[in-house]
């Protein structure tokens, strides 16, 4: 077997027992939950069919910084922080969704939109809407609850005062103060400084995104494994702006990627009022009558697909686009040289760079 077979081979095999074991987990769930009561069935079926597709992203993330260090292949801890990372995942996507008021989650509806069909098939009384986002809040607080769960069976080397813990605790801790930075911004965006309009974008992709999605998986695998301190910087120094790269990509792709590859509509960032990194360029850059129009029309959620052209035209024009891209690339070099210094055996390294490309190249 040549080295990418084996990369192949382990990477799917990998995969395919996190599936597992979150199939596993939830049918213990599903045990609980039914002593419950019968009707409670939908909160598990939403979260069984959310972390049933995706790409894995942040558990293979967490399973090549724990082989770096020489964890073992086959070790049962590492699936079980895959699991755990997955269902945090989902957590923050359920919640995501509402705070965004995105009805469609990787082409097919979002999880409150799914509860709010429900309440209109059976024809129950009160509002759909409401119903929809109160059973999704829940949802999505008990999918956490699980991430938790999984995450302490992991055992001793993710007990209070490992530093495993205190990765897990900082990364679920930092994204909720991220979500809040980003929810602020679209209301404090309008009337604060324009100038500081990227910088702003830029923390709330550093906090809400980038840490969760590469730093701290990976360094979560490498302290499983019983990584150095040193090491463990040498991780960060490569995954933070990986997913700070990664997250600017997503957020072009939000404004112009292809709704039958991105399960998406066209432009729903725009609609949902999303102050990006591309959007403050355009603030930014746009001759003023055009940056007024962009900042008046974000967050309209009736906005016409020639609304949506006009300020995708606007951003384009002024340089933000370029400017955006320059920045993904300036921050895909970055990462990509600190790859080149971490002192890993071969395997993992190009599992690392194979992740890597994929992130910051994707059109989905």
């Amino acid at each position: 077997m040549n080295p990418a077979q084996q990369l192949e081979s382990e990477q799917s095999s990998f995969i395919s027992g996190v599936s597992r074991r979150l199939e596993s987990f939830l049918s213990d769930q599903r045990v609980i939950m039914d002593t419950v009561s019968p009707d409670v069935a939908p909160l598990l079926g939403s979260i069984s069919s959310l972390v049933t597709g995706g790409k894995r992203l942040r558990a293979l993330m967490c399973y090549w910084g724990w082989r770096g260090v020489g964890g073992n292949a086959d070790d049962s801890g590492i699936l079980t922080a895959g699991c755990a990372l997955e269902l945090f995942q989902a957590a923050a996507l359920i919640h995501d969704d509402i705070i965004d008021r995105s009805d469609t989650r990787r082409g097919g509806p979002s999880v409150h939109k799914r509860f709010s069909q429900l309440h209109q098939a059976n024809g129950w009384a009160l509002d759909n809407e409401r119903f929809g986002h109160a059973a999704a809040i829940l949802t999505g607080d008990l999918c956490l609850s699980f991430s938790e769960e999984s995450f302490t069976e992991i055992g001793p080397p993710a007990a209070s005062g490992t530093e495993a813990r205190r990765i897990f605790n900082l990364m679920r801790a930092e994204v909720m103060a991220g979500q809040y930075l980003d929810i602020l911004e679209e209301v404090a965006g309008p009337v604060r400084d324009r100038m500081g309009s990227v910088e702003r974008a830029k923390a709330i992709i550093r906090y809400k995104s980038a840490k969760y999605s590469m730093e701290h998986p990976l360094a979560l695998g490498g302290a499983l494994a019983g990584a150095s301190t040193d090491l463990l910087r040498l991780y960060s120094a490569f995954s933070l702006p990986l997913g700070e790269a990664f997250q600017m990509r997503d957020d072009v792709l939000g404004v112009f990627g292809d709704p039958e590859t991105t399960g998406k509509p066209a432009g729903d960032d725009l609609r949902e009022g999303k102050r990006t990194v591309l959007v403050g360029f355009a603030i930014n850059l746009a001759p003023a009558e055009e940056a007024a129009y962009v900042d008046r029309m974000l967050g309209r959620q009736n906005l016409s697909s020639e609304e949506v052209d006009r300020i995708r035209h606007i951003i384009v024009e002024c340089g933000a686009l370029d400017a955006t891209e320059s920045l993904i690339a300036e921050l895909s070099d970055t990462a990509f040289s600190a790859l080149d210094r971490l002192p890993l055996d071969e395997l993992p390294l190009a599992a690392l760079r194979r992740l890597a490309e994929a992130a910051v190249s994707r059109a989905a």
